[in-house]
């Protein structure tokens, strides 16, 4: 990968080594945003509700309370929460299960580069711990993390910095040493609430220039990723 797809201003950064490294997984490791995106759209409408994608994204990345708090509030008290979010994890898992379930770009070669590079790395996701070790397994992903943080783990999922916080301690990497991977506003908050430098890899959701401010890098794919750790290992 040449170094000229690296964002320029990341070719002469100078910070701390990078001793470990904590992805996102739902739009970041797995194109699964979009399949969680029609599953909501699916159960709402299962029940006779129209739900519109442009309200569903405001659900990614956020936690589970955090989203049953937005559907309650937009939808009302008598909308069945408990219902609707358990049609969304049946469609979920159908979609998943007949083969709906892919990597994205530059997944299996940055996990390569760790390997050889020796870095330790961990999941922080608000996924339940059972979505998240099905689909790791689904894509031969749920043996190639030193640790996985998910939202069962934590007491308080992202935009709060413990998933983050809590990883980094599982890998035994200060946050400072930390290199975070995220597509979500959420969890680039959460990220960047606890520290730990983040590469923003935007899926469904353009970056806001919040979200600009608070990330080392806005980028197209990991395998921009892939050439900035070749390079920072070339620099430090």
């Amino acid at each position: 990968m040449p170094s000229e797809t690296i964002p320029a201003h990341l070719l002469s950064e100078k910070s701390a080594p990078i001793h470990g490294v904590v992805f996102d997984m739902d739009g970041l490791l797995l194109d699964s945003e979009t399949l969680a995106m029609e599953a909501l759209v699916d159960a709402a409408r299962d029940l006779n509700y129209d739900m519109p994608l442009s309200f569903c994204r405001r659900m990614i990345g956020v936690p589970a309370d955090g989203c049953r708090k937005l559907v309650q509030e937009s939808y009302g008290k008598d909308f069945p929460l408990n219902d609707f979010f358990e049609r969304q994890e049946v469609h979920l898992r159908n979609y998943v299960d007949t083969g709906r379930l892919v990597l994205k770009t530059g997944v299996t070669p940055l996990l390569d580069l760790l390997d050889k590079m020796q870095l330790p790395r961990a999941i922080a996701t608000s996924s339940s711990r059972y979505r998240t070790m099905h689909h790791l397994k689904l894509v031969g992903l749920d043996q190639r993390f030193d640790a996985i943080v998910t939202r069962d783990d934590v007491t308080q999922g992202k935009p709060n910095p413990e998933p983050y916080l809590t990883a980094a301690k599982k890998i035994g990497v200060e946050p400072d040493y930390c290199l975070a991977l995220e597509d979500s506003h959420s969890g680039a908050r959460a990220a960047h609430a606890a520290g730990i430098r983040v590469i923003v890899v935007p899926d469904l959701l353009d970056p806001t220039d919040e979200i600009r401010g608070k990330a080392l890098a806005i980028v197209k794919d990991l395998n921009v990723v892939i050439s900035y750790l070749e390079h920072h290992l070339k620099a430090v």
